[in-house]
Order: C-alpha cells, then structure tokens, then sequence
C-alpha cells in the first residue's frame, strides 16, 4: 500500500483538543489556525466529536489537517471521512483501521510504544507513528526503535510533551509532536489557548534554531 505522506508544514505539531464542544470549536480552532498551528486533533471522547470536525474541516483553509483521535474502529473512520477530516490517530495498531483511513487519503498516526507495534503500524501503511507515552519511553528509547524503521515514517513524540522540553526531543532528531493539555484543557476560553500556542511556537522555533 502507498502510505498517504504528512504535509510539509512549518510546525509539525499536532494540537490535541480533548473534551472540545461544538460550540467552542470555532473560536479555539480558528484561534489556534490564526496563531500557526495546521493540524487539529479532537479526539473522539469528546463532547459531539464528528459535529466539532466537521465544524473546524468547514473553516480550516486547505493547508490545515483537521481530524479525530481515539479512533478505534473501520466505523469511525467512515464517521470522520463523512464529517471532512483528513486526519486519523488511534491510541493502537489495528491495521483494518489505518488501511481504511489510508484508502480514503488520510493521514494515519496510530499510536506505539514497542518495536512489535511500529513495525506492524508500518506495514499496515501508516502514515507516521505516534510515540506514547514519550515522557516514559523518552527520546533515547524512541531513537532506539527508529533504527529498525522505515526511513520515511514520520515520527511524533506524544504524552508528556510541551513547550518546556522540545529541545530534549529535537535534539535527538524528533521534530514532530502532539500536545495536549499543555495546550488546551476543557473548558479553557479561546484567548487563553491562543496565548498558550503562541508560547508553545516560540519554544519551538527555538528549540529548531
């Protein structure tokens, strides 16, 4: 199978809106694109969930991916297609799932932590995996593990990642990440999550710098 790649962004982070509701998406969403971010993750044990993707898909200009997590089954996907997402994490290797969102041209990060699951989500066609939890495996045991892997498998550090340690991560080549509460919690208004991703995108630049 092709693996579907990841769009060349200039910030390969993935902003994880857990708990987001649908009446909220517009503002922290369109908060979040003005500020820099170009991928949105809202996972799928939140309030409403395909009514808040199809909401941020409608508004998000066509650079942006926009998506769920916490995918779990073939069913799901057809939900997350049908609602405009583009965008497809799961918490675990079920290959049914990451070929079924491939072969609708998403991009798939399921969700690893040992050698086993990376190379079983690689044949199955994933786009890039999802490293969780990161702040246990750390970047040395992530850099371990991609010595067995596919050279053109995106790589994210995700769980326990913020703002406060990217350079511990870039500097053993890992660029991409996903952030959660780090950057929004329920209930959190829009202008404090924009403030928090700008603060989130200086850390980076210059971590990358």
């Amino acid at each position: 199978m092709t693996r579907i790649p990841f769009p060349e962004m200039k910030y390969p982070l993935v902003a994880i809106l857990r708990g987001l509701k649908p009446e909220e998406t517009e503002a922290v969403v369109g908060g979040l694109i003005e500020t820099g971010f170009t991928a949105i993750e809202i996972p799928l044990n939140s309030p409403e969930p395909f009514k808040s993707i199809e909401i941020a898909a409608k508004l998000a200009p066509a650079n942006c991916l926009i998506g769920a997590g916490t995918v779990l089954t073939v069913d799901d996907v057809a939900r997350l297609d049908a609602a405009g997402g583009k965008l497809m994490v799961s918490p675990n290797v079920e290959p049914d799932v990451i070929r079924a969102a491939a072969a609708q041209g998403m991009v798939t990060l399921p969700g690893v932590f040992t050698p086993t699951e990376a190379l079983a989500a690689a044949k199955a066609g994933a786009t890039g995996l999802k490293f969780f939890p990161a702040s246990v495996l750390s970047p040395s045991g992530i850099t371990a593990i991609r010595a067995v892997l596919p050279k053109d498998l995106l790589i994210a550090a995700v769980g326990g990642v913020s703002d406060e340690n990217f350079s511990d991560y870039i500097k053993a080549g890992i660029t991409a990440f996903g952030l959660g509460s780090s950057l929004y919690k329920p209930g959190m208004s829009s202008e404090e999550v924009v403030k928090r991703a700008k603060t989130t995108l200086a850390a980076y630049d210059t971590a990358v710098a």
